[in-house]
């Protein structure tokens, strides 16, 4: 249970003054629901605002607070010509307040004539005269207190004011308790970081502050290294079952490709795992094609070998099925009960299912994360698979595992090449595979950037790639059109090229049902649609042999990493298949060069850590879209440089210090809960 001292953080937003209605989208949508959500969404930047008593054209550029006398409104006939309030300072010095659009009767109420006000917004020269255009604030001279002479700037959303989020931020500021100190003591003094409490603060009144911005993230880096600890301990302590098999199953499987030396050294590390009494958890990264799902099938099998049952995990529908389908192939003549339970199936069928796992007559299921509701349970669960790991927490994960009297082995996949920092920060409680070789015979993409005048020659090029049998994907960042963008819509899209292609065309979105998304990738992979025009959540892993072509709009505004998974969705085998990266006229440097690098590599883990060092962590692991616990404090840069101070500090704590029942370890707990890693907590107990 969260300590009480966190509460009043933890309160809903609504407990702020000023929180209405009007307010709730715009918050939402930065997802701002409590106190603590506002105290974390810290400036982005500063405006410092310059007191001055006297108009000065040397201050043109620069924002200044000044109090000023409106002296004269000046209005035309034209409803799109500025209305202008003439004002002096108290020299007799003059400027114009400038407001564009239909604002005279509100600009008029603001200032109204020979009476002071208190100013403060950028000052201009116009010409030989100076100016304020819309002023940022407008208020009686007794209220010029509320204006600060540093003015942090927060990332915003339409609908809400920087001067209405920095008074919900310091409100929550007001929430934020004194807490007792988690850091070692040597650590903070060589620091020379301020309390909690004070870094909170200091973040949001002085955005500038190196020191108190560093003591933070480093906080939120410790949590997270902290709970990857406890889970790791609490994994180590509980009793697993040995599992070795005599390998006379996986001796069956007929491969289409002699496997790489990457997938055999994945497998004796997970076969080695898998042998000792401690449960397994370990992470296999690789590409898309890279072959992990053979070596998943080589530790499932390891499993019934031995007498046991194996279960994996996987996020949608969709790739559940693929999955499904995809082992059934490889075990063709292999005396191995395979079966499959989603959210789809009901009745006789879903029931016979239940009924094979607790008996023991089903050796390994696929599924959704139906397989680890309560009505599943399992004869002898030995090994756990998890595809696409980075979408199920550390929660979820235990779930599954929790389906077993002993631990089951934990074996997570990612097809997100993930650098080393970020597998550290993220999975340290893992153990890690990489599976860096792709399997002979796989040619690799062939990707060109184009620019986007080009799109009549690129359409009549998909008009060939159709007509010779192939499909492809046309993937947009966007589901519909936004005045504050250039890229087109899917939506938009996708109609145009129906009226070229007809039904051959479909759509998939980010904000379709999964059912519908589902019989839309469905007709795809059959081969019914023969273009697929689609935002970034084409799922990963579904694999349509024929679509071989891939067309990326607007791909200088993608993040590397994302690029490189969407490619890799691009049919794989022995045709060649291409990926267009299609891109605008006016390129940035750092645009440039990501794409000059897609062009010169398929290297995943070297993509991805150039991806880490331009986007930052949460676009490198798309997290930031599947809803995972991201870092919203600490930086890349910060968690580069913290993680091994923060892994250290959190192993003397557990190692020297006590864990968590020290008084230090207090402190410790405090913290976990304040960053929401607090899952740790209770599988500790559990443990």
């Amino acid at each position: 249970m969260r300590p009480d001292i966190l509460n009043p953080l933890f309160a809903e937003i609504s407990a702020l003054k000023g929180i209405g209605p009007t307010l709730a989208k715009p918050l939402e949508r930065l997802g701002l629901a409590r106190a603590v959500d506002v105290a974390f969404h810290l400036p982005t930047s500063w405006i410092d605002r310059k007191r001055v008593s006297e108009l000065d054209m040397a201050d043109a550029g620069r924002v200044i607070s000044i109090e000023l006398t409106p002296i004269e409104y000046k209005a035309t006939g034209s409803a799109r010509a500025p209305f202008r309030v003439n004002a002096t300072d108290a020299h007799g010095n003059y400027v114009s307040l400038v407001y564009f659009g239909r604002n005279s009767g509100w600009a008029r109420k603001l200032l109204p004539l020979h009476e002071k006000r208190f100013i403060s917004g950028k000052l201009e020269s116009y010409g030989q005269e100076l100016q304020i255009i819309h002023p940022d604030y407008v208020l009686s001279p007794d209220e010029a207190g509320d204006v600060p002479e540093r003015e942090p700037v927060y990332g915003l959303s339409e609908g809400l004011t920087n001067n209405r989020l920095r008074h919900l931020a310091e409100q929550a500021v007001e929430r934020a308790p004194d807490l007792p100190e988690w850091i070692e003591p040597s650590v903070l003094a060589q620091k020379r970081w301020p309390v909690w409490r004070e870094a909170l603060a200091a973040a949001h009144a002085e955005p500038g502050n190196a020191q108190a911005r560093e003591r933070l993230a480093y906080d939120e880096i410790f949590a997270g290294q902290l709970a990857l600890m406890l889970v790791r301990a609490t994994a180590r302590r509980r009793r697993g079952v040995p599992v070795q098999g005599d390998g006379h199953l996986r001796a069956m499987v007929k491969l289409p490709f002699e496997p790489t030396s990457a997938q055999h050294r994945a497998n004796q590390e997970i076969a080695g795992d898998m042998a000792q009494g401690q449960p397994m958890l370990r992470l296999l990264q690789g590409d898309v094609g890279a072959g992990k799902t053979v070596v998943a099938l080589m530790a499932l099998l390891n499993a019934v070998e031995a007498g046991m049952q194996g279960a994996m995990l996987a996020p949608t529908e969709i790739l559940a099925r693929q999955h499904f389908a995809t082992l059934q192939k490889m075990l063709a003549g292999v005396p191995v009960n395979l079966a499959i339970l989603t959210g789809r199936d009901k009745g006789k069928v879903r029931e016979s299912t239940l009924m094979g796992l607790a008996d023991g007559s089903i050796d390994i299921l696929v599924g959704t994360h139906a397989i680890f509701q309560e009505a599943v349970t399992y004869k002898n669960l030995a090994l756990a698979v998890i595809d696409e790991q980075h979408r199920f927490g550390v929660a979820q994960r235990m779930m599954l595992t929790d389906k077993a009297e002993r631990t089951p082995h934990l074996l997570a996949m990612t097809a997100t090449p993930i650098p080393r920092t970020l597998t550290l920060t993220y999975y340290g409680e893992m153990d890690v595979s990489r599976l860096d070789e792709m399997p002979p015979g796989r040619q690799p993409i062939e990707t060109r950037v184009i620019s986007a005048e080009r799109l009549p020659e690129i359409a009549d090029a998909l008009g060939r790639h159709m007509a010779g049998g192939g499909q492809a994907y046309w993937v947009c960042p966007l589901v519909e059109e936004s005045e504050k963008t250039d890229l087109a819509a899917a939506e938009a899209r996708a109609e145009a090229l129906k009226m070229r292609f007809g039904d051959a065309v479909g759509l998939v979105h980010g904000r379709m049902k999964g059912a519908e998304k589902d019989a839309v990738m469905d007709r795809f992979q059959r081969g019914e649609t023969k273009v697929l025009v689609a935002t970034t959540v084409i799922e990963v892993g579904v694999d349509v042999p024929n679509a071989t072509l891939m067309i990326i709009e607007g791909a200088d505004r993608f993040g590397l990493a994302q690029l490189h998974q969407l490619r890799g969705r691009v049919g794989r085998g022995d045709k060649k298949s291409v990926c267009l990266l299609l891109r605008g006229n006016a390129l940035s440097e750092t645009a440039r060069a990501r794409l000059a690098l897609l062009r010169e590599t398929n290297d995943g883990f070297r993509i991805a850590e150039e991806d880490l060092r331009l986007r930052g962590a949460g676009e490198v692991l798309g997290t930031r879209q599947s809803g995972e616990a991201q870092f919203r404090l600490a930086t890349p840069e910060q968690i580069d440089a913290l993680v091994s101070i923060a892994r250290d500090d959190a192993r003397l704590l557990v190692d020297r210090d006590g864990g968590l029942g020290s008084p230090r370890g207090e402190a410790a707990r405090i913290c976990l809960y304040l960053f929401e890693r607090d899952a740790a907590v209770g599988l500790l107990r559990s443990g």
